[in-house]
This record gives C-alpha cells, structure tokens and sequence, in this order.
C-alpha cells in the first residue's frame, strides 16, 4: 500500500459516505431506523445496504481510472466492517450510550429539547441551530469507521 493509494480510497469513502448519508437514505429510513425492533433493524439495514453500493459505486470507478490496485478481500472487509459500524451507530440507541459512557451525553443532547440549554425563542418554541450533537457524534463516528475502512481496503 502507498499512501497516494491510501488517500485516494478515503476520499473516495468520504464523498460516498456523505452523498450516501444525505442524497441516498430516504426520508423513511432516517426516520424509522432508529425505532424498536423489526421496524427500525429493516429500516437501518435498508439505509446501509443504499449506502455501502453508494460507496462502491463511486469507490471502483475511482480505482479503476486512478489505477488503483485493490483487492475484493480488502474491499468486502473494509466496506464490510464499514457498513457493520454504520448500521450499529444509526440504531441510535447505541450512539446515545457510547456518548453517555464516554461523558458526552450532554454534547449529544445539544440542539435538541433535552438539552438542558436548548435553543428557543422568547415565546419558548424551538429556536434554528446549525445541528446537534448527536448528529456530530454520529458523523464524527462514521468518519472514524471510514478511515479504518479505508486502511483494511488498501492493506488487504
């Protein structure tokens, strides 16, 4: 692996990841796949099924015009732990417990009602904000997930 290669994956991987995340997922799966049970596991599953061919599709024509050399053992466990860390993290629950064992259970409570600092308005209502914490946590988690996807890609 060189780093020119390296580099070139994770990029690939993160533009995938963002348009996948944004462009791709439906507004039924962002808003089912946090849910209890069967619902919100097909609804994840769903999302990171769209997501992980998303990566795929922009990740083997950069390789290929690049001359990238990849091999489908690296590309199956590197999308593969990719996607297996994504559906855990959009199950939400889970997220909010690593932010609470980890002490930033208020950070992800940020931007929302739960908060004890919530943004609103004189009249009490929810006031506009750029995001919240857990949607930071989330993606923050997710770029963690690339890289490591990332160096399995290429080192496999």
């Amino acid at each position: 692996m060189d780093a020119a290669t390296f580099a070139a994956v994770f990029v690939a991987l993160y533009v995938a990841h963002s348009v996948g995340d944004h462009w791709v997922q439906t507004s039924p799966q962002s808003a089912d796949k946090g849910k209890p049970g069967r619902i919100g596991r097909l609804a994840d599953t769903r999302h990171v099924v769209t997501l992980t061919l998303t990566k795929l599709a922009l990740l083997l024509p950069v390789s290929f015009l690049l001359g990238l050399d990849l091999s489908v053992l690296g590309l199956v466990v590197g999308l593969g732990l990719d996607a297996v860390s994504h559906w855990w993290a959009d199950r939400r629950s889970t997220l909010a417990w690593l932010a609470r064992v980890t002490g930033k259970g208020e950070f992800y409570g940020l931007g929302t009602p739960t908060h004890p600092a919530h943004p609103a308005t004189a009249e009490g209502t929810p006031a506009a904000h750029l995001g919240t914490g857990a949607y930071a946590l989330d993606q923050s988690f997710h770029h963690l997930w690339l890289l490591i996807g990332a160096l399995l890609i290429t080192t496999v």
